[in-house]
């Protein structure tokens, strides 16, 4: 009889260990969750705007690149052999001019000369942004500035496949002697993902041009001019808290005179001053010589669209230092000014009345309503005593006018080296607003930092996770993918944010976009082409966050602990109090599938069914695709609550990320 109760004994001890719960305490609301918790940061890499967002289909319209003909080809006859090309060059020409005006944003213009031409025999052609997509009976909008010289000079507007065979047409002739512009829309017969653009000219005359520009008409609100409706849907689709614009690397510049300076993104858009993007020569495996920003997507689209998606704007602003990966340039503190007054300007800009001058331009451009600016963004990457002390004066200036604008700090490249825990420590003295961190690493430091921010203080300074993707091979790898392991590991590692949501008020995975042939930085949220768009893996794990955010933390326990990494399982809680719905997230990184019973505890009543959205794939390197854009995404299901026990089976596949929203129906 002993040794059977000892037996049983030990089988008793095994079974209770297997029936351990895990346990939602729901009447323990232990912090808010900010509404700006999850969102997205947009940056002009990888063609994000120009050939991006922005949906003009022209490349270098107003002939402003550095080679003032880059992305424009002048057309002949193709059977023309040389000897008629040399005489069509005599009787027709097409030139650059400099309006030799330095006032000017955009001096260039082009002068199109033609004697007794035909059409067919003089033109130019544009290739778009690696190609343009046209829409079977889509609408599109072709403009230009233009003047009338001498004579009467017809326009011919083509859209071509990648044959070459015309797929839309119309005909303009311009008739002012004054600069005016000519509108004029048509619709295209047949799609094609790379396609072109051309003019041909007949008449005899002189005509210049300028601000050549194609739009298709399925702009996001129909807007004309305006963005790529599909890629903005899939921005709004993640209902995000805050969008952070517009970057990143490319507010300090290579140097400072190539840093983004909101004011010249301002007014008429053939008033905005193009300038080289930051990108377009950093990277020897990824060159992008044509990689301009022309600003026809600046502040002003950038606040409307926030206001649009109902996400908070996070403008961020330059500090007086260029990047220091480049040429380092910091501006004199006694010539630091200027850069604090764009500072305190673009606040009257977002939030000023209609009778100030910022508030006036916003008012004028078609906002009359403020943009509701409540935080700002001083310095991207930047570190150093001399960020430190230009930080200082910054914060002074803005808080003595506005003291309740919140600032966003940044604590350099990497969140463990000796730059990171300076800033930090700097920063904390400052008591500053929001600390903005970055980690670009490999999936396992995701799963190992899951608990990063337990021990992080409660009353200090705010975490703004500004920055993370999770690499697969290594950061600036151009062979990282978005597979289901990083996407995983960051699902484990923003367990650790929303549970420490008192400290981490704010997060986003950057990059956003990348074009398939335009990128300079991979992984990226989402990949598009000319005309088509999908989320990757980690787009998705964003996605379900944001639209399972809940408005408080619950704690989430196993045997009285905390969930980040034990038995391969990471574990998050929070309370909807719109919803009336406990909210849980829970990853498995194990080989194998675990079942687990959680508890409701302290809840009366609950409903009988409960909504999960799974998140699994056996194969780690599963990645999406144009051709399977869904391949890895969420699968809703129901799932049954005992209403008695208020308890659910958390029934967890090897290899996934599970979001369960459970309904109290206590009163």
């Amino acid at each position: 009889m002993k040794k059977i109760y000892i037996i049983a004994l030990c089988l008793f001890g095994i079974n209770a260990f297997a029936q351990k719960k895990i346990v939602v305490d729901v009447p323990n609301k232990v912090s808010e969750i900010q509404p700006t918790m999850w969102g997205v940061f947009f940056e002009d890499i990888n063609m994000g705007a120009d050939g991006g967002i922005y949906a003009e289909l022209i490349k270098n319209r107003s002939f402003e690149f550095a080679k003032p003909l880059m992305g424009w080809n002048i057309e002949y006859p193709a059977e023309a052999k040389k000897e008629v090309i040399v005489k069509l060059r005599h009787e027709g020409e097409i030139l650059v001019q400099n309006r030799m005006d330095k006032t000017s944003a955009n001096p260039r213009y082009l002068t199109v000369t033609v004697n007794n031409t035909q059409k067919g025999e003089l033109g130019l052609s544009n290739e778009g942004f690696k190609g343009m997509g046209f829409k079977s009976g889509l609408r599109y909008d072709f403009s230009v500035l233009a003047r009338v010289i001498t004579g009467s000079v017809k326009m011919h507007i083509e859209l071509l496949n990648a044959k070459k065979e015309v797929i839309g047409s119309t005909l303009v002739t311009p008739n002012t002697k004054e600069w005016s512009k000519i509108e004029s829309s048509f619709n295209a017969l047949a799609s094609e993902p790379k396609g072109t653009f051309r003019i041909w000219f007949e008449g005899t005359g002189v005509v210049d041009l300028d601000m050549i520009s194609l739009f298709p008409s399925d702009t996001w609100k129909g807007r004309k001019g305006g963005m790529r409706a599909d890629m903005i849907q899939l921005l709004a689709d993640m209902k995000p808290g805050f969008v952070r614009f517009p970057g990143g690397c490319i507010v300090e510049g290579f140097d400072l005179n190539n840093r983004y300076q909101w004011k010249k993104t301002l007014g008429p858009i053939e008033e905005r001053q193009l300038i080289m993007n930051r990108w377009n020569i950093e990277f020897t495996h990824r060159p992008a010589p044509d990689y301009f920003q022309t600003f026809g997507l600046g502040f002003f689209e950038y606040f409307q669209l926030c206001d649009d998606i109902g996400a908070a704007p996070l403008p961020i602003l330059n500090c007086g230092m260029a990047c220091q990966f480049n040429s380092a340039e910091v501006v004199p503190l006694d010539q630091l000014q200027p850069y604090i007054d764009d500072a305190l300007d673009l606040i009257e800009f977002a939030n000023g009345d209609v009778s100030t001058k910022w508030g006036k331009t916003r008012a004028d451009m078609g906002h009359p309503a403020p943009f509701n600016l409540t935080m700002m963004g001083i310095g991207n990457e930047n570190w150093g005593p001399q960020y430190v002390e230009r930080l200082k004066i910054f914060t002074k200036a803005i808080k003595a006018k506005y003291p309740t604008m919140k600032i966003v700090n940044s604590s350099g490249i990497d969140p463990e080296s000796r730059i990171f825990q300076h800033l930090n420590t700097e920063l904390r003295a400052m008591n500053a607003d929001i600390i903005d961190e970055h980690y670009y690493n490999k999936p396992e430091w995701f799963l190992k930092n899951a608990s990063r921010y337990d021990s992080y203080d409660r009353n200090g300074s705010k975490v703004f996770a500004g920055e993370y993707a999770a690499q697969s091979v290594q950061t600036v790898s151009p062979n990282n993918k978005n597979t289901w392991q990083c996407a995983m590991s960051e699902a484990a590692f923003m367990t650790g944010l929303e549970r420490n949501a008192a400290v981490v008020s704010m997060a986003s995975y950057a990059p956003l976009f990348a074009h398939a042939d335009g990128w300079q930085w991979t992984p990226d949220l989402i990949w598009v082409d000319n005309l088509r768009s999908y989320g990757t893996p980690n787009y998705y794990v964003q996605k379900l966050y944001s639209n399972n955010k809940g408005t408080h933390v619950l704690p989430i326990t196993e045997s009285g602990s905390t969930i980040a990494g034990k038995d391969s399982l990471y574990a998050a809680a929070a309370w909807d109090k719109n919803a009336n719905e406990v909210i849980i997230k829970v990853v498995n990184v194990s080989e194998k599938a675990q079942n687990h019973e959680l508890s409701l505890a302290g809840v009366k009543k609950l409903d009988p069914k409960a909504k999960t959205f799974v998140m699994q794939k056996d194969n780690l390197n599963e990645v999406n695709s144009f051709e399977n854009a869904t391949n890895v995404s969420p699968a809703e299901q129901d799932i049954t609550v005992d209403v008695k026990k208020k308890t659910i089976n958390l029934s967890l596949p090897a290899k996934s990320f599970i979001v369960y929203r459970v309904k109290v129906l206590d009163k």
